[in-house]
């Protein structure tokens, strides 16, 4: 069971409470003959997918990974909030074999090194791959994971930044992207709108037009560059979010000139937490189901989401 808590619980620092969990994994869809014809590449591409906690961005994994429509193979690079690893168990076990399981801490800061080291790894295992996936924890600012891909000389021979991908739920990212930080806190919210380069505008059946509207207005006055997709489900074509080579350097260094500086500091909301619950043996679902209902009625408003398996 995952458990995000907003600030308004007032949590423990994140570095006393969370870790992350990454799982690298190969992905082989069926239907070969549908494999699409990608132009002959010297890199491999990678896609960041992010977006904020409960928007649906491993719903979106699953919809990719899952597309009988495109034939594809990609390595699959999952990070996590949290101290035991769920959405690697979420995501849909259609993959032939599973690689090896890496890292734990923050994919944008603690552990940004580390994301290196498991893409070098990757390289003498690229072949056949049509892309590499990388799905980052809902409070990843994006920045320090693009930069990776332009500052190390063997990621970039090797590999090459084909788009950032942002889930926004039209529900509730007004909020996020309104709500005011602790002074030198990054909104990471506002990070991940403003680097993206699609954004899907998840969960519109739950909103009316008029939001809608001012949802989009919003993110217009962040990022007017970038398409904005509305989704339901997260349910998207994939061929306009794979090999859409969208990522631009010289205009995320128009928007950002301390982009590729490394020195560079990141520092999180400690307010936000999560908590992980194992459970042994058999589980009583009516008593788990009467737990989780007590929990929404009287803790709602301070949680983010949660997950279990």
């Amino acid at each position: 069971c995952y458990l995000g808590l907003s600030p308004r619980a007032r949590a423990p620092k994140r570095n006393d409470t969370s870790s992350a969990d990454r799982r690298l994994g190969m992905q082989r869809l069926e239907r070969p003959e549908k494999r699409q014809r990608v132009h002959q590449r010297s890199t491999v591409p990678v896609t960041i997918l992010t977006g904020f906690l409960g928007s649906g961005k491993t719903t979106l994994l699953n919809h990719i990974l899952g597309s009988p429509d495109h034939g594809m193979r990609f390595a699959i690079i999952e990070n996590e909030f949290g101290e035991v690893g769920v959405d690697e168990k979420v995501i849909k076990e259609t993959s032939e074999e599973q690689l090896i399981e890496v890292m734990n801490g923050c994919i944008c800061c603690t552990v940004r090194g580390d994301l290196a080291v498991a893409l070098k790894r990757l390289i003498a295992k690229t072949t056949g791959f049509d892309g590499v996936i990388i799905e980052t924890t809902g409070l990843a600012d994006p920045a320090p994971v693009a930069q990776t891909f332009f500052v190390d000389e063997e990621i970039k021979r090797s590999y090459s930044l084909d788009g950032i991908i942002t889930v926004v739920d039209a529900k509730h990212v007004l909020e996020h992207l309104h709500e005011e930080k602790p002074e030198g806190v990054e909104n990471e919210c506002v990070e991940q709108v403003a680097f993206a380069d699609r954004i899907l505008l998840n969960k519109c059946d739950l909103v009316d037009e008029a939001r809608i509207e001012e949802v989009q207005n919003a993110i217009r006055g962040i990022n007017a560059n970038a398409d904005i997709i509305r989704t339901q489900h997260s349910q998207v074509e994939p061929a306009k979010l794979i090999n859409i080579e969208a990522f631009s350097l010289a205009k995320v260094l128009e928007m950002d000139p301390e982009f590729l500086n490394t020195d560079g500091e990141h520092q999180h909301d400690l307010s936000v937490s999560s908590t992980s619950v194992r459970f042994e043996g058999e589980l009583n679902h009516q008593q788990l189901r009467m737990w989780l209902s007590e929990l929404q009625q009287n803790t709602a408003k301070d949680l983010f989401r949660y997950k279990g398996v």
